[in-house]
């Protein structure tokens, strides 16, 4: 919410500077994000009156001017502005003036005419971005006045960054409502009088949907000057709360949005057919907006029509069929209610965002429309004129928010604040605020009834009205207190590794903690996910956060882009969280821990070549979680993922249970995404991941461990591991170690066949392996060996 200090002191003026200000506005809640001028300083910029023009005798587009500047001395000064006339009023910059920008004016001759200053635009004055002419000022100005006094532009801006709980605070007035309660001063709103009717035109209002549109008020305007312009200092308001001049109908509007709070519409009465009427849309009605979209809508969506077609989406934006234009001479004036549940996510459904949008989602007081038509009416008639006719004000008693008493507890408003303020102060406080407050003096529930103001739809419970007294008080002056914690140690089983422990393992192998939103991009999450089904959201924040993520590699992979643009090329990250899918009708939420690795696997340095991570590094990362809770029982068994790429991706399970995967991203995934290295990713259950193993006792043997290496020979196929647990298998009791020590393919061997190199340690318990024994375990296992995987020795 953007404003011009300048208007909000005309509502409440406290004895505060503008830095002071602003900072009193922060700690109330309402952080102010800027505060800057309202203009550039310049001097020496007066009004003129432009006495003569006549045509430059040596330029086509230039003119030779008399301009009076209240000095007695007519001064000539040459302008090429095109709107440039005799009797107009402008800003004249005399000669030494300094302009924005750092420009002094000097005397020149421009085509052999002497120039003794500048007739100024207002861009050239710091107003605007761009201008087509001269700025001309109201003929009641007076002549030789400085302008930068007269336009008051010793004024700032200030921006606050309202909260989507405070819409109240979305107007000058609910500023000044909040400064008058902060500073203990009354408010002066400017005086709003009822319009009687000077004709008796008006439009039928049909609420057709009462629960969406509980009250609306309009009223008809007849015979409006269609060539009057907004005066400059409504235009100078709405360029310093941020908004652009279109026209004087529309800036009324917007004026007094800005003003008090409710947001308004005109429409051309010569273009509305029949009456109105506030209704849903029909399921594939459509509407041009007053931006040129064409629009399909959604049943779903308030609208409101005419006798015959939709003229406006309610509370979003109005159509281009019934709009004020150059020729409109009739308008009718809306002021209306809608709940925000009706127009919450519609106008980011269609891909629009209005200031009106905005206020009306994060509600508008019910109260606030009579007051808004009085005072919108008053500003036409001065502006544009005509005759107006009767308010025709429609409500739905029964679906108008009602506000309840809330009961606030003395007692817990001491708890929570730490502090014991007086019953009166209290009162004071929330009166304040514009709260009716009723005091209770009962002992044991000392206390108060309080009832908010139709405006605060942020104070529903008690909770709420501590927090108002906190802010009033003054958060800096609330006491500090060390919290007292009762400690109780809680029993940690020794079948379970905390989520704390597999964290702190990868933070031990480099990696970094991220956290990302579990609204992802859809796109993204149907290339990860095909299989799936996403979640989508009702209102999403945006179309690339729109559905809930089945994977937590959509934020990391977004995250490890994010990181690649910004010259990062090693990358380590692990994220855990939730993932959500759904089942029948209900919603799952599955734990799960995900990484992602790039780069090389360790900080550049002398001492080691620089290459890339490859499947096995984070297959060790993976393997090492695993090991915490001594899940040995895993194995990985390669398999084929969407995501992953093809031979290097595996699925990792336990006791026929899929507790995750790990591989290589995907080289056509990686190339949509802009990768420009290989990366590496896993994703596990932590359901299962944190399942451990209680640690059992087993006596060391006395005896000696005998080793034995043997070399066979199998299918290219045959995974190392198949091969591990049949020779596990077929040892029994007696392997105390099994390593895998060479893989051989070359000369001696068939092709399409690998010699795998094997040591076996065996040691018995409880007396020495003879080589009898030994070789009969040998034996045993190569003939094991050879039955399951069609395996022979290597001579």
């Amino acid at each position: 919410m953007k404003f011009s200090e300048h208007w909000l002191r005309e509502w409440v003026n406290p004895p505060l500077s503008t830095a002071e200000l602003a900072g009193q506005l922060t700690l109330a809640g309402l952080e102010v994000e800027s505060v800057t001028p309202a203009a550039p300083v310049s001097a020496g910029v007066v009004v003129g009156e432009v006495l003569s023009v006549v045509p430059h005798p040596q330029a086509d587009k230039l003119h030779v001017c008399e301009v009076d500047i209240g000095t007695g001395t007519p001064l000539s000064i040459v302008c090429g502005a095109a709107n440039v006339r005799a009797g107009m009023r402008v800003p004249a910059a005399m000669v030494g003036a300094e302009l924005p920008g750092g420009k002094t004016i000097r005397q020149a001759q421009l085509r052999g005419v002497d120039s003794h200053g500048m007739l100024c635009s207002a861009a050239e004055l710091g107003l605007a971005e761009a201008s087509e002419g001269l700025l001309e000022l109201p003929q009641d100005t007076r002549v030789g006045e400085d302008v930068y006094l007269y336009l008051r532009l010793d004024d700032t801006s200030i921006d606050v960054s309202v909260t989507p709980n405070r819409g109240d605070c979305l107007s000058v007035a609910g500023i000044a409502r909040e400064v008058a309660a902060l500073n203990q001063l009354s408010l002066h709103a400017p005086s709003i009088h009822e319009i009687k009717a000077t004709v008796p035109d008006h439009l039928e209002v049909v609420i057709e949907a009462p629960a969406d549109c509980p009250r609306y008020a309009g009223r008809v305007l007849r015979g409006i000057n269609r060539a009057a312009r907004t005066p400059l200092w409504l235009q100078e308001r709405l360029r310093r709360s941020g908004m652009r001049s279109i026209s004087a109908v529309v800036d009324v509007t917007n004026y007094v949005m800005l003003e008090l709070g409710q947001p308004m519409h005109a429409f051309d009465l010569a273009r509305l057919r029949g009456n109105i009427h506030v209704r849903r849309a029909v399921a594939g009605e459509a509407i041009t907006l007053l931006d040129g979209q064409r629009i399909t809508l959604n049943a779903d969506t308030l609208v409101i029509a005419d006798d015959v077609q939709p003229q406006a989406i309610a509370g979003i934006m109005g159509g281009i069929d019934a709009a004020i234009s150059a020729t409109s001479d009739s308008l009718f004036l809306e002021s209306a209610y809608f709940a925000p549940q009706a127009i919450a996510g519609r106008a980011r459904a269609y891909g629009l965002r209005t200031e009106s949008s905005h206020r009306f989602e994060r509600g508008v007081a019910p109260t606030l429309q009579r007051l808004a038509m009085e005072r919108a009416t008053a500003l036409l008639l001065e502006i544009v004129g005509g005759e107006a006719g009767p308010v025709v004000d429609v409500s739905a008693a029964a679906h108008l928010p009602q506000r309840p008493p809330i009961t606030l507890r003395a007692q817990r408003l001491q708890r929570v604040l730490g502090l014991s303020l007086p019953a009166q102060e209290v009162t004071g406080l929330l009166t304040r605020l514009g709260m009716q407050v009723t005091e209770e003096s009962k002992e044991q529930s000392a206390g108060w009834q309080v009832t908010p103001p139709p405006h605060r739809f942020d104070v529903a419970i008690e909770a709420d009205l501590i927090e108002e007294v906190a802010r009033l008080h003054g958060y800096q002056r609330l006491p500090a207190h060390a919290p007292r914690v009762g400690l109780t140690m809680t029993p940690e089983p020794e079948t379970r590794v905390s989520l704390a422990r597999l964290r702190e393992l990868l933070v031990d192998r480099g990696y970094q903690e991220v956290i990302t939103y579990s609204f992802v991009e859809p796109g993204l999450q149907q290339l990860l996910d095909p299989a799936t089904t996403s979640i989508a959201l009702a209102n999403p924040i945006s179309a690339e956060m729109s559905v809930m993520r089945t994977t937590l590699w959509c934020g990391l992979l977004a995250t490890l882009r994010y990181n690649q643009n910004r010259q990062q090329t090693r990358q380590r990250l692990f994220e855990s969280g939730l993932k959500f899918t759904r089942q029948d009708d209900e919603i799952k939420q599955k734990r799960s821990i995900a990484g992602i690795i790039t780069g090389s696997p360790c900080p550049e340095q002398w001492g080691l070549p620089q290459q890339g991570v490859d499947f096995y590094d984070i297959k060790g990362d993976v393997e090492a979680l695993l090991g915490l809770g001594g899940l040995g029982d895993c194995h990985f068994e390669a398999a084929p993922h969407p995501a992953l790429h093809p031979g290097q991706s595996a699925r990792i399970l336990r006791q026929g249970e899929v507790l995750g995967w790990v591989g290589a991203l995907h080289p056509a995934l990686s190339r949509t995404l802009g990768l420009d290295q290989a990366a590496y990713v896993f994703e596990l259950s932590l359901d299962l991941l944190e399942q451990a193993r209680v640690p059992a006792f087993r006596e060391v043997s006395k005896f000696p461990a005998i080793r034995r290496d043997i070399a066979i020979v199998v299918e290219e196929g045959v995974p190392a591991a198949q091969v591990l647990a049949c020779v596990t298998q077929a040892a029994e009791e007696f392997l105390r170690d099994l390593q895998l020590f060479d893989v051989y393919r070359g000369k001696g061997v068939d092709s399409g066949r690998k010699s795998i190199a094997l040591g076996l340690t065996l040691q018995a318990p409880s007396r020495t392996l003879t080589d009898e024994d030994v070789a009969g375990i040998i034996n045993r296992v190569v003939s094991t060996l050879k039955q399951q995987l069609g395996a022979t020795l290597r001579d």
